[in-house]
């Protein structure tokens, strides 16, 4: 299948997770992406390393934002190199970057200087918080900004401490948002022949991530979020929405209506609850009878007491469960990437299908300027 992106050459001067997440979904739409890289080192994100797993040199974590790149080792701060990255971008679609504020305009490569080697070209860049405020020196760092945004204070149970998310999740939401604004201005470069400058900051895709809680909490009185006691899973939902524990495990209920709920249940004690201010107020005490009643029995027996019913609920699982589970293994998920050293690791693919077809690739991530000679060669550098 052909991809809707070949053709399309992306400049990735990003390191760590937001900017290559969104040359990751670049790339595996199609879009040739070069990373341009330090020589030696390459790029800051080479060394982290979750569970300090490693493969070639670069943590898996690099690797699995990385994967089906090239690279291009340039040192900036060298004029030589400097004029080679030059001829690049005037013959590029797309360069991204997320250097911190000023970084760039010192080193020759901001915006109207890029615009001016190519004015179709979509300059994209990350940051932090924006590039103006007293936050602008900040490290752009994915803690830091989900708990600068609130979110925080949105996870876990109401005596918990402030809990992060305990995944990248500024971080991939950011390049979810950068792929957006380069798809829409190529769309428009398609339109108008001109390129454009797309802007995205941690912080202000994390807040966008919880737009409809923050615009809950701007128009409710701006009281601070009430989790509840037990099984929290959104502070801002009335009872039963939660997570209960069950004789074997645990189940979880999205948004049911109560009284249906104590029919099927055939629990009494909850029928004193009736209207949604109820389920709200007293969602601690509501939650607390249910809890009593699903400790007695399995998973399995309240599912398949209440799918059939149409209640929204499901098993919580862990990744063992979910991976071995036949509606997983239909999904068809995963893919084997192989490095240059010969050894493989699993990954998840593409979540995007075209026509129908699942987005594989399996080329691996590169070891720095593993690609300069073909490129020099290729673009008459």
């Amino acid at each position: 299948m052909k991809r809707p992106l070949e053709g399309i050459l992306v400049l990735e001067f990003c390191q760590f997770m937001a900017g290559p997440s969104a040359g990751l979904k670049l790339a595996d739409m199609g879009a040739r992406v070069i990373k341009i890289e330090r020589p030696v080192h390459g790029e800051g994100g080479r060394q982290i390393a979750l569970k300090n797993i490693f493969y070639d040199g670069s943590g898996i974590v690099f690797h699995t934002a990385n994967r089906n790149k090239e690279s291009f080792a340039a040192d900036l701060k060298n004029p030589e190199d400097l004029a080679i990255v030059k001829k690049l971008i005037g013959q590029a679609d797309v360069m991204t970057h997320n250097f911190r504020p000023g970084v760039m305009e010192k080193i020759g490569l901001d915006y109207e200087t890029a615009k001016a080697l190519n004015p179709k070209l979509i300059y994209a860049t990350v940051t932090g918080y924006g590039t103006t405020g007293p936050w602008v020196g900040k490290p752009g760092q994915d803690l830091l900004a989900q708990s600068i945004s609130g979110l925080n204070h949105l996870t876990g149970d109401c005596n918990d401490t402030p809990t992060p998310m305990a995944l990248a999740i500024s971080d991939m939401y950011c390049g979810t948002h950068l792929t957006q604004g380069i798809l829409a201005a190529l769309v428009k470069r398609g339109k108008t022949g001109r390129g454009s400058w797309v802007e995205v900051s941690l912080l202000e895709s994390t807040l966008d991530l919880q737009f409809e809680v923050l615009t809950t909490w701007l128009n409710s009185g701006k009281q601070k979020p009430q989790r509840a006691k037990q099984g929290a899973a959104h502070a801002f939902l009335k009872a039963p929405y939660g997570v209960y524990e069950t004789k074997n495990g645990h189940l979880v209920l999205g948004i049911s209506n109560i009284v249906e709920l104590a029919g099927l249940l055939g629990n009494d004690k909850l029928g004193k609850f009736t209207t949604p201010e109820q389920c709200f107020n007293e969602r601690d005490e509501i939650m607390d009878i249910l809890r009593q009643q699903f400790i007695t029995n399995t998973t399995e027996h309240w599912l398949g007491i209440l799918e059939p019913a149409g209640v929204w609920c499901s098993q919580v699982m862990g990744f063992k469960e979910l991976t071995s589970h036949e509606a997983f293994k239909t999904l068809r998920f995963m893919q084997d990437i192989t490095m240059k050293d010969g050894s493989c690791f699993t990954t998840v693919r593409c979540p995007i299908r075209f026509n129908n077809e699942r987005l594989f690739s399996a080329k691996g991530a590169p070891r720095v300027g593993e690609d300069n000679d073909k490129i020099k060669q290729e673009f008459n550098l």
